[in-house]
């Protein structure tokens, strides 16, 4: 069992409660965690032995800017989801966040984290 990671990936979609969200869109950072089977691929040295991320990324892109959700936790879900139906892992962890929320107050970022595993 091996850990495959796509950090930071960056998109821009219309996800959030407020109507000016909604209209105007925003910034999202997604990290995921994926575990797989990775034994094959450390000997065969084969694409085909392990997860594309390249494959993994566009579901990821498809799935922030082809939808639409009020809420990170829905929106984490339905990434999460996606891996688990598209690619052979086992378990996923998927955090997105939103640099610019709007909280009247100083922040960094909201951030929701999700696991899912097949069990």
């Amino acid at each position: 069992m091996g850990i495959i990671r796509l950090n930071k990936m960056l998109f821009y979609g219309y996800h959030g409660v407020d109507e000016l969200e909604q209209n105007r869109g925003g910034t999202f950072e997604v990290d995921l965690e994926m575990k797989t089977v990775l034994s094959k691929a450390t000997f065969s040295d084969n694409l085909k032995d392990t997860i594309d991320y390249s494959a993994v990324y566009n579901a990821v892109h498809d799935c922030l800017t082809s939808t639409k959700h009020y809420l990170l936790e829905s929106l984490a879900g339905h990434v999460a989801n996606t891996i688990l139906a598209e690619f052979d892992v086992s378990w996923v962890k998927v955090n997105v966040r939103k640099p610019q929320a709007p909280v009247k107050g100083v922040l960094e970022s909201v951030e929701v984290e999700i696991e899912r595993s097949r069990d």
